[in-house]
């Protein structure tokens, strides 16, 4: 049987180590707060997504500054600010869920396959990952992007196209290295089969690096959708997401500085929190890491 998987003290350990990290702490609880937050959307926002309220507007057609029945201001077209910001809290976490694990299964599926196998069939795919790599990420989500009709989906098909690539070379690595391990070849010396060989002893020895990955892909993911929205080739008006939300209002950014300020914030506290809790991760579940910094 494989020593990757953990009994159970030391899956206690790591956890008492996680949660003696304050910065992991705070990126869990900025985190949570999200989630709960975009989850209630339609139950705590003071107001409709989409409703244009006649209040909304000064006299001049102006938007109205955070105060009163509008935490955070209003928008262009009268639209609560805080409403928005919470509907748009659920198009980025879908899509930084949905994009991410696409991203993660394919960089799996390609790294572990190279790894292992290696010959012309790991060859002929590192070759095509390093193609990917060779292509600025920005670059090549905007003319993917632009290809297909902008929506929610199609934005985190094309995150997950782009960002697969990091996970695959990491994971061919570390399989490669598998792959050469004594318990590797008493396995095959009793006549395992590749498929168990696989999921039973080299998957389980990868699933800490998946799950770090897996963490700190979500915050490049968010970035990525916002950049993409803010562009105007990601997520199209009216399903909010924090890029278009900057995107819609950017006339108004010296006017109206609360409605680009606040969806900013927004982006930087979650790509934040997700960073802070994936190296915490990545320093708990490494051994390598322990005791360092």
């Amino acid at each position: 049987m494989s020593d990757a998987a953990l009994p159970e003290p030391r899956r206690r350990s790591a956890l008492g180590r996680l949660a003696r990290r304050p910065l992991a702490l705070l990126g869990l609880a900025i985190i949570s707060v999200t989630v709960v937050s975009a989850i209630a959307a339609p139950w705590i926002a003071p107001f409709g997504r989409d409703e244009q309220l006649f209040e909304g507007l000064t006299l001049e057609g102006a938007p109205m500054p955070p105060g009163g029945p509008f935490l955070l201001g209003t928008d262009l077209l009268g639209r609560d600010l805080l409403t928005r910001i919470l509907y748009g809290a659920r198009t980025s976490l879908v899509i930084g869920v949905v994009a991410n694990g696409l991203a993660l299964l394919i960089g799996t599926l390609v790294g572990v396959t190279a790894g292992y196998f290696r010959g012309w069939l790991g060859s002929l795919l590192m070759r095509f990952t390093d193609l990917m790599m060779a292509f600025p990420a920005l670059l090549l989500a905007i003319c993917l992007a632009a290809i297909f009709t902008p929506s929610l989906w199609i934005v985190a098909l094309v995150i997950a196209l782009v960002n697969w690539v990091q996970v695959a070379r990491v994971l061919y690595t570390e399989t490669t290295s598998l792959a050469e391990r004594d318990f590797i070849a008493a396995e095959r010396a009793i006549g395992a089969g590749h498929g168990r060989i696989l999921w039973l002893h080299i998957l389980p020895h990868l699933v800490p690096t998946i799950i770090v990955w897996g963490t700190l892909g979500i915050s490049t993911t968010v970035l990525l959708e916002a950049t993409l929205s803010f562009l105007g080739i990601g997520v199209q008006p009216p399903e909010p997401s924090w890029g278009n939300i900057i995107f819609e209002n950017q006339t108004y950014f010296q006017a109206a500085p609360w409605l680009v300020f606040f969806p900013g914030m927004a982006i930087l506290l979650m790509a934040l929190a997700f960073n802070l809790v994936g190296d915490a991760l990545r320093d708990v579940l490494d051994p390598t890491q322990r005791g360092r910094g």
